[in-house]
């Protein structure tokens, strides 16, 4: 039962995270429809607003939900949570921190996706875009944290992340000036 609770795990986080990049482009296309002539911004947003509200219930709420159901599952069904104190179970933990963050994640993208059904555009393209690189670093540091456990070092790894930061933030920027 094991192997099938953890496929389905990683089948519904892989899902959760298709969400959780594409809304945000949503939120850029939506805002930037505020750019064009009146008839054509009430189109694409009401166009957006159908998309997202179709992504996001039907898709990254349920699978959010889901992983959130199976993961302690899977932790307990494959006795992970006896090592979770332990030194050896250090990895474990911090991925469950990031995890906590992912979620504290999805729910500001939750409330950027009611503004924008409500009419309301709070942030410029640049800024979403930028929003939109963070599940990128979590995907990251998570997966990592999965998969090397404790052969990844801390420090080396939190340099690591740093660093894909930095040369994420560098290509956003590089990106923002080629587009002008």
């Amino acid at each position: 039962m094991y192997p099938y609770l953890k496929a389905l795990h990683i089948i519904f986080v892989v899902t959760w995270f298709a969400g959780l990049f594409y809304m945000p482009r949503l939120f850029i296309y939506a805002t930037e429809a505020g750019g064009k002539a009146e008839a054509e911004t009430r189109i694409l947003r009401a166009q957006f607003a159908i998309m997202m509200k179709r992504l996001w219930y039907g898709i990254t709420w349920p699978s959010a939900i889901l992983t959130l159901v199976l993961g302690p599952t899977v932790m307990l069904q494959g006795n992970w949570d006896k090592i979770l104190l332990q030194p050896e179970g250090k990895w474990l933990l911090i991925k469950l921190v990031f995890v906590l963050f992912l979620y504290l994640y999805h729910l500001s993208i939750h409330r950027i996706f009611k503004q924008q059904l409500q009419g309301i555009y709070r942030y410029r393209s640049q800024q979403l875009r930028i929003w939109n690189e963070v599940a990128t670093i979590f995907l990251i540091a998570i997966v990592m944290l999965a998969v090397v456990k404790q052969g990844v070092s801390l420090i080396w790894g939190l340099l690591g992340l740093v660093l894909f930061i930095l040369i994420l933030m560098s290509a956003i920027r590089l990106y923002k000036r080629v587009r002008g």
